[in-house]
């Protein structure tokens, strides 16, 4: 009899999980597939997508801007702008930015050592699954390079405004000179 009573027990329990239906599938995800995903093109336009500081000064921080303008049809929010290091500090227009307006994706790089950097910074827009890359690069000289570096710099600029262009009247007198010096034969021709 306690044969029969498991046997009937386990029977009913089998059944009950077999009889367990699936939920019926709700229409989300396809109205979800149907909605083309933005891409960062679509709502956003970098005035830059690389700052060339060009060499620098160890150990003098550098700043650059990025100026993001909103494309889209609807206010534009930058979720994230982050360094992908240690030596690169970053800041971001926090607040929605209307269509057509621009806000900003400051950053600031340390420059403690010396040499070529490249630093990349990624940024994420709401309502994008695309994330952006924005890049600093330069160089970092250390203190004494940088300082020859930019006295050399000054003195080909000086050299360069120390030449003055011709005045109307030395222009002038110059084609007369010219004009008068060729010979009957080249006039023909």
């Amino acid at each position: 009899m306690k044969k029969l009573l498991f046997s009937l027990a386990v029977i009913a329990c089998a059944s009950t999980v077999f009889a367990q239906t699936a939920p019926a599938p709700t229409t989300a995800p396809a109205a979800v597939a149907a909605t083309p995903k933005l891409t960062q093109a679509d709502v956003a336009k970098f005035n830059t997508q690389i700052i060339d500081f060009g060499k620098i000064k160890q150990s003098v921080p550098a700043k650059g801007t990025f100026i993001v303008t909103n494309i889209g049809k609807t206010p534009l929010i930058i979720e994230q702008a982050n360094p992908t290091c240690g030596c690169t500090i970053s800041d971001y227009t926090k607040a929605p930015i209307a269509i057509g307006q621009t806000g900003v994706i400051n950053a600031t790089y340390n420059a403690a050592n010396a040499g070529h950097f490249e630093k990349h910074l990624t940024v994420k827009f709401a309502g994008v699954d695309e994330i952006k890359s924005i890049v600093l690069t330069g160089e970092v000289l250390p203190a004494a390079d940088f300082d020859a570096y930019t006295a050399r710099q000054k003195a080909i600029s000086d050299s360069i405004a120390a030449i003055k262009p011709l005045t109307k009247k030395q222009k002038r007198a110059a084609a007369k000179a010219a004009a008068a010096s060729e010979t009957p034969a080249a006039k023909t021709n």
